[in-house]
């Protein structure tokens, strides 16, 4: 199989946008490479289509064990499906996720407050979600592999922001998650970090992650592995989870650190998400949740609180089924839970007020049992683990957002005395 060269996304868009500096002549020549790039793409998909039509065995060079990508959903309570978010079929619904063993050496944990969430669920096929601002280009939400998505359908460059009533709502310790679906030949989204008027760019394509910051140029690369890049990483969706701390970034494609860059050169406040968008190859993504705080490591510290919220234990939609992305949170909490040897925890499951009170208490008994379930898989004694269902009897935040009924979908492990 032959392997695409990806030219860094992320350092065209700064090159492009600083053309005064560059030279618009280079910044022509760098947007022709990417577009190059996503040509030859094309053209060895067709080549590749057109060959297993007339040689089924053609794709046996395929890995035996190749896992598809994970569809990270986030956690998501009992709310009746609306007319344009069916439940996905056994014709579109996307493939099974990667196991949750290949996450066990998972480590990011997102952020404990939501700022920001929207897996797109409550906007109609072929509208605008409400809780974005189009900047430039075109945009719709339409059905992709059975979920509703984000297509961002036109533009060079086409962009999208979050509508946040503080304008500087990064701190400096945060998180940015989001499924994507990636076309072969399709350019890829774009996450921008501002600050004030300088802008740095994260760009994850189908071989590596870039990371390129507009003031100095300053920018670094890290490739993807093998198992989900080029081929493996067409046409799937994968999550991507990004953590932000004291101008220290690390970018995860699945189950993978593909990217760690040290320091920054920035503080970034505020995000927006596009790229190169296109009819025939638009920019796909779902489940966009921004967080503060993040990256909760407390190896070897001795426990004293009363207990720990997380909110990135995530399950299947209306169901008790763990996501494989929960790793890191569970890997957490095990190093807890192993650092303090008389610790037992009650470990109480939360909902939204989405559905009837009553599916909602049974289903979050369901999911705190699925916890507990994992962790005994995970070495902890059984003895050490109670669990307990509130469905939304307990709220963190009233029910009238996105963002505020994401807060309350959580898991909480509360010391027990």
């Amino acid at each position: 199989m032959k392997r695409i060269v990806a030219f860094p996304a992320a350092l065209l868009v700064l090159l492009a946008l600083a053309a005064p500096v560059y030279g618009q002549s280079i910044a022509d020549r760098l947007k022709q490479k990417i577009k190059d790039k996503a040509s030859q793409t094309k053209s060895d998909a067709q080549t590749k289509a057109e060959d297993t039509a007339e040689n089924p065995s053609a794709n046996s060079d395929k890995p035996a064990d190749a896992q598809p990508a994970a569809d990270a959903a986030p956690v998501q309570d009992a709310a009746a499906p609306a007319a344009n978010a069916a439940a996905p079929d056994a014709a579109t619904a996307p493939p099974a996720p990667v196991s949750i063993k290949a996450y066990q050496n998972y480590d990011f944990t997102p952020g404990d407050t939501i700022l920001f969430a929207d897996d797109f669920t409550e906007t109609q096929d072929g509208e605008f979600p409400e809780q974005w601002e189009l900047l430039k280009g075109q945009g719709v939400v339409n059905k992709q592999q059975g979920y509703q998505a984000m297509l961002l359908t036109d533009g060079n460059y086409v962009q999208v922001s979050p509508r946040m009533t503080n304008k500087t709502y990064l701190g400096p310790q945060f998180t940015i998650e989001y499924d994507t679906f990636f076309e072969g030949g399709a350019y890829p989204t774009l996450v921008f970090l501002e600050t004030g008027d300088n802008e740095s760019i994260i760009s994850v394509n189908d071989s590596e992650a870039d990371y390129s910051n507009g003031a100095d140029s300053y920018s670094l690369s890290g490739s993807l592995p093998t198992a989900i890049s080029s081929d493996n990483y067409h046409d799937k969706w994968h999550h991507i989870a990004i953590a932000v701390k004291n101008k220290q970034l690390k970018v995860y494609v699945d189950q993978y650190r593909v990217l760690t860059v040290p320091d920054m050169h920035t503080q970034p406040e505020s995000m927006r998400m596009g790229g190169i968008g296109a009819q025939d190859t638009p920019l796909i993504f779902r489940n966009v949740r921004v967080a503060s705080g993040g990256g909760m490591n407390m190896l070897g510290q001795k426990f004293t609180g009363a207990k720990i919220v997380t909110h990135g234990i995530n399950f299947d939609i209306d169901k008790a089924t763990l996501r494989p992305e929960s790793m890191g949170t569970l890997n957490q909490i095990v190093a807890v839970l192993n650092a303090n040897p008389d610790l037992k925890f009650e470990i109480d499951g939360h909902t939204d007020n989405s559905g009837a009170a009553a599916h909602n208490l049974t289903l979050s008994q369901q999911r705190a049992d699925a916890v507990k379930a994992q962790l005994i898989t995970m070495g902890v004694a059984a003895g050490r683990l109670t669990t307990k269902g509130l469905g939304d009897t307990k709220p963190m935040s009233p029910n009238d957002t996105p963002a505020n009924k994401a807060n309350n979908r959580r898991v909480e492990f509360v010391k027990i005395s």
